[in-house]
C-alpha cells in the first residue's frame, strides 16, 4: 500500500508552485494524498511568514493539523524561521524552509516510509493545485530588492532565474495537456534572467534568452492566455505592451507600486513617485488602452501622514487604476521597517484603508458600467447558482483576487471553455452578461490526448 499524504497550502502563488513541486515528487514516489486529516499517514503543512496575520495563519493551520491528525512536518516560508514555529508548536516532526523539497521528502520517508512496490516506480503526471485550465508558471525564485518592510530576500533568498529552455517546456507541457492560460510568476518577475546574464538556452532547436521579452514571445506561441503578476515598472516593460495590443499577451498587469508618497516609498527603500507612476501608466495605455492595472498599496506605514496620504489619495484618483488591493502596515519580525519612527495607530490605518477603498470602488463601479453593451471573452471557471448560469473571468480578472463575470448560458457550457459574453449588468466589481458565442480552442503545440491530469485540491 502506498504511504497518503495530506497537505495544506498557504500564502501566494509561488508557495502554491512549490507546493506543486513537492506533491509531484512524492506522487512519483508512489505516496498518495489524502482528502482529510483522519486519512493520512503524516500532514505536510507549506506555510507563509510574509506578515503577521499570515504567520499567524500559518501557525493556526499548523496547530489544527497537529490536533487533528498528530503526525506534522511544516515547510515554507515561515519555516525559513523555525524558531517561531517549535516555539508554539514543538511537537511538529520536522520543519524546513522554502525551497527545501528534499528535506520534505525524506521526513516523508522517515516518518510514513513506502512498502516496497515496483508499480510505485512508474512516473505519474505532475501534481496540479489549480483546475485544469489554468496554471501557474513560476520564472524565478528569491528577490533582490531591499525593501524595508519585506523579509522575502531572507527567506527566499536572492533572484535564482529558471533557464528559458525550462520554462518553454513545463509551458507547452502545460498547454497540452489542456491548460488554458498561464499565469507567469515570480517576487519580481521583471528582473527575470538578470541573475543569468540573459544567458540563452536551447528551445526547439534554437537559442532562446532568459529574458523576460524574449520569453514572452516564445510562450505566445502557445496560444494560451498568458498574464503577468508581479511587475516592476522598469523600462524594458514598455516592449511587453505592443504584444499586448497585438493579441499576444493578456492586456493586464499586475504592478506592486505600494505607495505614491515620495517620502513613504523612500522609507520603504521602493523606487518612483505618483508623478513617475502616472508617466509609466499614461505611456502604457498610450500604446494599449484596454490594458488593466492592478496594484497593492500599504496604509499606515511608520511616519505616514495625512499629507502622505492624501497624496495616495490623489494618486488614486488620478491613475484611475482597474483593480486594487489595500493593506494596513504590519510588523514583520526581522523586517527593518519594525525600527522606523511615527508609528501608526491602528484605528488610523483602518480608516485609511476604508478610505482609499471608497474611492476605488467608485472608480471600479464607473469602469465596470462602461464595460456594459460591450463582448468580452470569458473563461469559465465554475457552475453558478441558477440553471444554466456559469461563472468565469474575463481577459482582465485574475482568478482568486480580481471580479468574476456571471453568465446566463444555453447550459451546455463547461468548466475550461471560453466564451464570449455581452454585458448586461455592472456592479463595483463583479459583471453580469449572455452569452452569445464560443471561442474556438487553438493551442499552439499538439494535445496530448494520451496524458492524464489529476487536479488535486487542497
Amino acid at each position: 500500500m502506498a504511504g497518503k499524504v495530506g497537505f495544506v497550502s498557504l500564502g501566494c502563488p509561488k508557495a502554491l508552485v512549490d507546493s506543486e513541486q513537492i506533491l509531484s515528487r512524492l506522487r512519483a514516489q508512489g505516496y498518495e494524498t489524502a482528502p482529510t486529516y483522519q486519512g493520512a499517514d503524516v500532514v505536510v503543512v507549506n506555510t507563509c511568514g510574509f506578515i503577521t496575520p499570515a504567520v499567524e495563519e500559518s501557525l493556526t493551520a499548523i496547530g489544527e493539523a497537529l490536533a487533528e491528525n498528530g503526525r506534522v512536518i511544516v515547510t515554507g516560508c515561515l519555516g525559513a524561521r523555525p524558531e517561531v514555529i517549535q516555539q508554539a508548536h514543538p511537537q511538529v516532526l520536522e520543519v524546513t524552509g522554502p525551497g527545501e523539497v528534499d528535506r520534505v521528502l525524506a521526513a516523508v520517508q522517515r516518518v510514513a516510509p513506502l512498502d516496497q512496490n515496483p508499480f510505485t516506480a512508474l512516473v505519474p503526471p505532475q501534481v496540479k493545485l489549480t483546475p485544469r485550465h489554468y496554471a501557474y508558471l513560476k520564472i524565478a525564485e528569491g528577490c533582490n530588492h531591499r525593501c524595508s518592510f519585506c523579509i522575502i530576500p531572507k527567506l527566499r533568498g536572492l533572484q535564482q532565474s529558471r533557464d528559458a529552455a525550462d520554462i518553454l517546456f513545463e509551458a507547452a507541457r502545460l498547454v497540452g495537456t489542456g491548460t488554458k492560460e498561464l499565469l507567469v510568476i515570480a517576487q519580481d518577475t521583471s528582473a527575470y534572467g538578470v541573475d543569468l546574464r540573459h544567458r540563452p538556452s536551447d528551445y526547439a532547436g534554437r537559442p532562446v534568452r532568459a529574458h523576460l521579452v524574449d520569453l514572452v514571445n516564445e510562450l505566445a506561441k502557445l496560444g494560451a492566455w498568458l498574464r503577468l503578476h508581479y511587475v516592476y515598472p522598469y523600462p524594458h516593460v514598455r516592449d511587453l505592451i505592443p504584444l499586448m495590443a497585438e493579441g499576444k499577451l493578456l492586456p493586464y498587469l499586475d504592478v506592486p507600486l505600494q505607495h505614491a508618497s515620495p517620502s513613504i516609498l523612500r522609507a520603504m527603500r521602493r523606487p518612483g513617485g505618483a508623478e513617475s507612476h502616472l508617466k509609466t501608466i499614461q505611456e502604457w495605455r498610450a500604446i494599449a488602452p484596454d490594458l488593466a492595472i492592478r496594484s497593492s498599496f500599504i496604509v499606515g506605514f511608520p511616519g505616514e501622514t495625512e499629507e502622505d496620504f492624501a497624496l495616495l489619495l490623489d494618486f488614486i484618483a488620478e491613475a484611475r487604476l482597474d483593480r486594487v488591493g489595500c493593506f494596513t502596515y504590519s510588523e514583520v519580525e526581522g523586517a527593518d521597517a519594525n525600527a522606523l519612527p511615527g508609528a501608526v495607530p491602528e484605528e488610523v490605518k483602518e480608516e485609511r484603508r476604508a478610505r482609499l477603498m471608497a474611492l476605488q470602488q467608485q472608480i471600479s463601479l464607473e469602469k465596470n458600467q462602461a464595460r456594459v453593451g460591450q463582448t468580452l471573452e470569458v473563461m469559465v471557471d465554475d457552475y453558478g447558482e441558477l440553471p444554466g448560469q456559469v461563472v468565469g473571468r474575463s481577459k482582465f480578472d485574475a482568478p482568486g483576487i480580481d471580479g468574476l463575470v456571471y453568465v446566463e448560458t444555453d447550459g451546455t457550457v463547461k468548466i475550461g471553455d471560453i466564451i464570449r459574453v455581452r454585458v448586461t449588468q455592472a456592479e463595483a466589481y463583479d459583471l453580469y452578461g449572455e452569452m452569445v458565442g464560443r471561442v474556438a480552442w487553438k493551442p499552439g503545440v499538439p494535445v496530448m490526448h494520451n496524458v492524464a491530469i489529476e487536479t488535486i485540491r487542497v
